[in-house]
């Protein structure tokens, strides 16, 4: 991580030393996560997405980007609503599963007319806290990061477009390039081991502070 750190700085400081103008942003968004390998499907846990970010303009219409966010994952499903117990209702989780991240993504975009924006990249997340229950109850871990491993490498590609003036909404799926937990589940026929990975949609308004509004078109 802290080679990481310095080849980032290096490259900020090359890039502004050379006459490149960097712009700042605020982002503001959220997560639609799920776990996979936790034997939960759908994306249904919601969570903040929220940070800021510099953009690195290249030639030939390119750039890099680079964020430090405060990212919310996990994993959230109901109980059935036929579920056959007086202690449950249909409004009530029987897994909830959330993981709380700093994530540093960067990535490389190639910029569509100051209209539309694709990329894609990488993003190292470090899991500072989290929380599980099970069937109405908390899952007693022994740390604030529980089971799960506190690196997470994620790959992801997203697509951007300017909504109003300097404002942009971003969509954006990631995915963990390696498992952040193997679990083994046990029912009364068979033992089994899945290895989970995060799996998540992000929604995303950026507001680009130096942004250059590409101006309006004459009406003829």
């Amino acid at each position: 991580m802290r080679n990481s750190l310095i080849f980032i700085l290096t490259l900020l400081l090359s890039l502004s030393i050379s006459g490149q103008s960097i712009k700042g942003g605020l982002i503001l968004g959220s997560n639609l996560s799920q776990v996979d390998g936790d034997e939960v499907y759908g994306f249904f846990k919601p969570g903040l997405n929220v940070g800021a970010t510099a953009i690195i303009p290249l030639k030939n219409r390119w750039s890099i980007a680079i964020e430090t966010l405060y990212s919310q994952k996990g994993a959230y499903k109901k109980y059935p609503i036929n579920y056959d117990t007086v202690l449950t209702t249909d409004m009530l989780p029987y897994y909830n599963l959330r993981l709380n991240y700093l994530e540093v993504p960067i990535s490389i975009h190639y910029n569509d007319r100051d209209v539309v924006t694709v990329g894609a990249g990488l993003s190292y997340n470090r899991l500072t806290s989290g929380r599980e229950i099970e069937y109405g109850k908390r899952v007693k871990w022994s740390d604030k990061r529980g089971p799960y491993d506190r690196d997470d490498i994620n790959i992801f590609a997203d697509v951007r477009f300017r909504v109003w003036w300097k404002l942009w909404f971003d969509f954006k799926y990631s995915y963990s390039l390696s498992y952040i937990r193997i679990r083994t589940y046990t029912t009364d026929i068979k033992t089994w081991d899945r290895k989970q990975y995060n799996n998540f949609l992000s929604f995303r308004m950026i507001y680009i502070i130096n942004d250059q509004v590409p101006p309006k078109k004459k009406k003829k």
